[in-house]
C-alpha cells in the first residue's frame, strides 16, 4: 500500500475536484513546483490509486431518465450464487452501482433506465435469469438532495 503524505491527500482533494486543472495551477495549490507536484501525480497513477479521469455528466440535463434505487436480497449466500447475481449486474448498462451491503440486504443497487417500463423489463430480466433473488425492494428517486464524484473524503 503506498505512504500518503499531506502533499498527495492535497493533489487527490484537488484532482477529484477538477481532474483537468493545469499543472500549474495544482502546482500552486499544494505549494509545491511544478515538477515535484507532477511526479506526485505520476507516481499516484501509476501505483492505481488515480484510476482515471472522466466528466461529471448531469444526465438529468443530458436525457429524461429515471433513478432507481433497488434493494437485493438473495435466497441463497453461496460466494457461487453472489458471483453470478454481480457478474450479471456489472454487465448491465442500467446499474450506475452495485453496493454489496451487510445488516439486512445484500446489494444496493443504483439502477438508471428511460423510464419505468424500461426499468421494469431490466428487474424482470433478472429474475428470469435465475439470480437467487429472492425479494427486492424499488425506491423511485424523485430528487438528488447531494452527489459527490466517487465519494470523495475530506477528512483534513
Amino acid at each position: 500500500m503506498l505512504k500518503l503524505d499531506r502533499y498527495d491527500l492535497a493533489i487527490l482533494r484537488i484532482l477529484a475536484r477538477d481532474g483537468r486543472i493545469t499543472k500549474s495551477k495544482l502546482a500552486e495549490e499544494v505549494n509545491l513546483s511544478i515538477s515535484p507536484a507532477w511526479e506526485r501525480v505520476k507516481k499516484l497513477e501509476e501505483s492505481g490509486v488515480i484510476r482515471g479521469y472522466r466528466a461529471e455528466i448531469d444526465w438529468a440535463a443530458a436525457f429524461r431518465g429515471s433513478r432507481i434505487v433497488v434493494e437485493v436480497t438473495l435466497a441463497r449466500h453461496t460466494a457461487q450464487d453472489m458471483r453470478r447475481f454481480e457478474a450479471r449486474v456489472t454487465e448491465a448498462p442500467e446499474v450506475a452501482q452495485c453496493y454489496a451491503t451487510g445488516g439486512g440486504v445484500d446489494y444496493v443497487l443504483h439502477v438508471v433506465s428511460r423510464d419505468i417500463d424500461h426499468y421494469q423489463r431490466f428487474i424482470d430480466s433478472l429474475l428470469v435469469d435465475e439470480l437467487g433473488i429472492e425479494k427486492y425492494f424499488t425506491y423511485i428517486v424523485t430528487k438528488v438532495v447531494k452527489s459527490m464524484p466517487d465519494d470523495v473524503p475530506d477528512w483534513t
